[in-house]
Formats: structure tokens, C-alpha cells, sequence
């Protein structure tokens, strides 16, 4: 049967625009998406409203180890309060974010010092663990840009590897971020943290799956420095909650002092 060449080229041009698009297609569909991945796994930890917890830190050093336990309240891209409850020599510090302000109080020396922008990078309590992190300044979902990457293992885990770039208006300590989310249960699995030169920082990778009260997630939290062989930090959560009713006079300089 005759076919014309025309009738072949055009049908050519329709499959190959079909095969174009199919490839593209995913990319702009992932790039669209990894703003929400990101919203879920963010969610997931820190709750919809807000969250509790409860956590021993571990500091792990060449000569010696040390661990910290401490309390931690938050209302999920607002105000902060961690309280220090062991070792009793530490025991009573407690760290506030409210509003764009952040502080620490000593019972010891009974002085209230307002942290500068400046030691957000600085570990927390002298571990790897940064001011940032506890206190949660910037926001991995309001203060970068997120642009899919791949799907790959991690921790036994198929997750979205995501590449976070901060915006332009954003304060904040990391010059990118690069963090792998579980396809399923959009656990962070992993996260590196690099520097404005694009230098690796430090590494958090997650592990031990538990259940807290409504939802499953990571139980421990590694931090590796990049440039400081043998250091690192464990965080292991012993208690969460979520979505709990917290008094917005509950952040504030007063209760820092009075918190239990």
C-alpha cells in the first residue's frame, strides 16, 4: 500500500515531539514537585502546628565523650524554646527564638546574652550540632529554592536527592544544601551542608526508624564534620508529640528563666 512521503514525515515529527516531551516531562514535573517533597518532610518532623521532644546528644570526641539531654519546643516556622536538663552542671540553660530574636540564659551566672546572626554556624553546646540546627533560624522550606536531582539508595532507602539553594532575600548560614527524602514516608535521610565556596561542611545522616505518637521517623541523627576526622555527634529522640497546643506567652524571656 502507498503511503506518501508526507503523510511518513509528518507522523516522524508527531512520534519524535511525543518522545521529546516524554523526557522533558519528568524534569519539569520533578522540579515542580521537590517544593513539596521538601514541605513533607519538613512537616513530618517538625509537625503541621507545632512539636515537642525530648533528646540525648552525644559528643563524640579522639579523647573523651560527653552527652547532653534537654527538652524542645516549637511552633513549626516560628518560635523555638530548648531547655538543658542533664548534666546538672548544664542543667537550667535554656535558648529562645522569638519572633527574629534569639538568646540563652545561664542560671549559673543568672545572665541573659542575645546570640548575633554571626554564631549560627557555631556547634551547640560544643558539638557538631550548630545553633542553627537547635533553634531552627532558617527554614528549609521558606529560605531555599529546591531543584530534584535523582532518585537514589540511602540507608536502605529509595529517596529523592534534592539540591537547596538559598534565596536571594534569605538570612541564612549555608551556602547549599544537598538532602536525600525517602520516596515512601519522606523521611530525611541524609543531608549535607556546604559552605558559600562549596565546600562540604558536615554531613546529618538518620537511621533507626521508631514510631512517635502519630507518625514514623528517624530516631538518631549522626552529624559529621567534614574536616574533623574522629568527631562527630549523635542525636537520639526519645519522646515526640505533635501538634500540641503551646501558649504563645510560652516563648518569651520570662519563661526561658521558670521552664521545666
Amino acid at each position: 500500500m502507498f503511503i506518501s512521503k508526507r503523510i511518513v514525515m509528518y507522523g516522524t515529527r508527531i512520534f519524535s515531539g511525543l518522545i521529546l516531551a516524554c523526557l522533558l516531562f519528568p524534569l519539569g514535573l520533578w522540579a515542580q514537585d521537590a517544593n513539596e517533597i521538601v514541605h513533607r518532610a519538613d512537616a513530618k518532623y517538625n509537625g503541621e502546628k507545632s512539636a515537642y521532644s525530648e533528646m540525648t546528644m552525644t559528643i563524640v570526641r579522639p579523647k573523651y565523650k560527653r552527652s547532653v539531654e534537654f527538652r524542645n519546643w516549637a511552633v513549626t516556622g516560628s518560635d523555638v524554646l530548648t531547655l538543658v536538663t542533664a548534666p546538672a552542671r548544664e542543667k537550667g540553660q535554656s535558648f529562645l527564638k522569638s519572633g527574629n530574636n534569639l538568646w540563652s540564659w545561664n542560671p549559673t551566672i543568672q545572665r541573659l546574652i542575645k546570640l548575633p546572626p554571626s554564631m549560627m554556624s557555631q556547634g551547640w553546646m560544643g558539638s557538631d550540632y550548630t545553633n542553627d540546627d537547635i533553634l531552627k533560624e532558617s527554614s528549609m522550606v521558606k529560605d531555599y529554592s529546591h531543584r530534584f536531582i535523582k532518585t537514589e539508595m540511602q540507608g536502605g532507602l529509595k529517596c529523592y536527592k534534592i539540591e537547596m539553594v538559598p534565596l536571594p532575600q534569605a538570612s541564612v548560614v549555608w551556602g547549599k544544601m544537598m538532602i536525600w527524602i525517602s520516596c515512601d514516608e519522606y523521611f530525611e535521610m541524609k543531608c549535607e551542608f556546604y559552605d558559600e565556596d562549596g565546600n562540604l561542611v558536615k554531613t546529618h545522616l538518620a537511621s533507626m526508624i521508631a514510631t512517635f505518637d502519630d507518625r514514623m521517623l528517624p530516631s538518631v541523627m549522626e552529624i559529621i564534620p567534614a574536616d574533623e576526622p574522629g568527631n562527630k555527634t549523635l542525636v537520639r529522640i526519645s519522646r515526640m508529640k505533635f501538634n500540641i497546643a503551646i501558649d504563645s506567652n510560652f516563648f518569651t524571656q520570662q519563661n526561658m528563666k521558670r521552664v521545666k
